[in-house]
């Protein structure tokens, strides 16, 4: 499920998402990884990835997931099943920080002083390391709430003091739950 208006770790915590037929991962093939890539990255980064790749990102979204459920106190036993700790967490977080470093460099061409750019690492470990730079701020200081509606799993960044929900859709299915809670007879 893809949120419009969240950051990028929150959609790559978000390819764990529920309905009425269970939990489903948007990571599971190589074709659904490059296409959600695509949409929430780069088309260019997303046709080079390869299948190798795919258990790089299931691991930095279960440490993302992790430490999100961590910091929301999140009570939902259908999002929190990662194996992780907090602290093996952040380390995966942090490894994939220094998988790839980019730095800035002074070229002389034509006797034209330019500036550009080297990155170091694999496309995978850059595109990885973008994500994980972006999520400390998101893990950190960010509004970032876990969604109560009934069966969701989803993260989200609040937006609007009242926002409860990540989106129509749960707010809806809760307040019918609440509404049919009511009204059940005993």
């Amino acid at each position: 499920m893809i949120l419009p208006g969240e950051p990028l770790p929150v959609h790559l915590m978000n390819t764990i998402w529920a309905n009425r037929n269970g939990i489903h991962d948007t990571l599971a093939t190589l074709d659904s990884l490059r296409g959600w890539l695509a949409v929430v990255h780069d088309d260019a980064t997303a046709q080079r990835i390869t299948e190798d790749d795919i258990p790089y990102f299931h691991t930095l979204r279960n440490a993302l997931r992790r430490l999100a459920a961590h910091r929301t106190d999140d009570p939902r036993a259908r999002a929190t099943t990662s194996p992780l700790t907090p602290h093996q967490a952040v380390a995966i977080i942090n490894r994939a920080i220094t998988q790839s470093s980019t730095s800035p460099q002074l070229s002389l061409a034509d006797n034209t002083l330019s500036s550009t750019t080297t990155n170091k690492g694999t496309l995978t470990a850059q595109t990885l390391a973008a994500f994980a730079t972006q999520s400390i701020p998101v893990l950190t200081t960010a509004p970032l709430h876990a969604c109560l509606a009934p069966a969701c799993v989803i993260y989200f960044t609040k937006d609007h003091p009242r926002r409860e929900w990540c989106s129509t859709t749960c707010g809806n299915r809760a307040r019918a739950a609440r509404h049919y809670h009511r009204r059940k007879p005993s």
